[in-house]
């Protein structure tokens, strides 16, 4: 179980992209990687196609994921990346800043 989930704001750490802020869109837990929005970007290019929606072809710009391992869950308080501590009352389990004890959710 990983401390990151979708729509988490999270803070790059490593790679070219350290130190971009951006929103998660999507976790994969199998292969331990999340899509972060504005983070990691890279250039496509699309095929000229005339029957369909792209009848110029180009290059675009999309998102690739990043390993879990190099974001980190951005605390609002701190203004920082910050590591997660989980609080358990009964059945429902709350993650907490480990520096501020600011709540996320």
């Amino acid at each position: 179980m990983t401390a990151i989930r979708k729509d988490d704001t999270v803070v790059a750490v490593a790679g070219k992209n350290s130190g971009r802020i951006g929103k998660v869109l999507a976790v994969t837990s199998d292969s331990d990687r999340v899509l972060v929005e504005g983070v990691n970007l890279v250039q496509k290019t699309l095929k000229r196609n005339q029957s369909q929606e792209n009848p110029q072809g180009g290059v675009y710009e999309k998102e690739a994921s990043l390993h879990v391992s190099n974001v980190m869950l951005y605390c609002s308080k701190c203004e920082k990346g910050v590591k997660v501590r989980r609080e358990r009352d009964g059945k429902k389990v709350t993650r907490l800043c480990k520096s501020c004890g600011h709540a996320f959710e």
